[in-house]
């Protein structure tokens, strides 16, 4: 998996197809010319204070890592974090991730065919 850097591949993301879950929301663009999947982690400052972002971050990154089957190639992915993602258990986290990228691939994830 490949690293979104840039602040166009996060509004290119968003403008594809979305999947709400309870710990965080998955959205997933197709993009061209690109091998190897791409994906990118946000947490807001609304979300809580630093060291619960981070914990939110850390939790999120490794339930990617133990998806990283499941992302298809040239695709975006791009996870907002949710504060639920302190609190629910890491299995629960794990499979709503792999139910969201699912659930994004049964769409088309090209731009403009978003669904809440």
């Amino acid at each position: 998996m490949r690293r979104l850097t840039k602040r166009g591949e996060y509004l290119n993301a968003a403008r594809g197809v979305r999947a709400g879950r309870t710990a965080f929301s998955l959205q997933a663009i197709a993009v061209e010319n690109q091998a190897v999947p791409g994906v990118g982690l946000t947490v807001t400052k609304k979300t809580g204070n630093s060291p619960e972002r981070n914990r939110i971050k850390r939790r999120l990154r490794a339930a990617l890592r133990a998806c990283d089957e499941h992302f298809r190639p040239q695709h975006d992915y791009v996870l907002v974090g949710r504060r639920d993602a302190l609190t629910l258990p890491f299995s629960r986290v794990v499979s709503d991730l792999s139910s969201a990228i699912a659930k994004v691939h049964a769409k088309r994830a090209t731009p403009g065919t978003r669904d809440e």
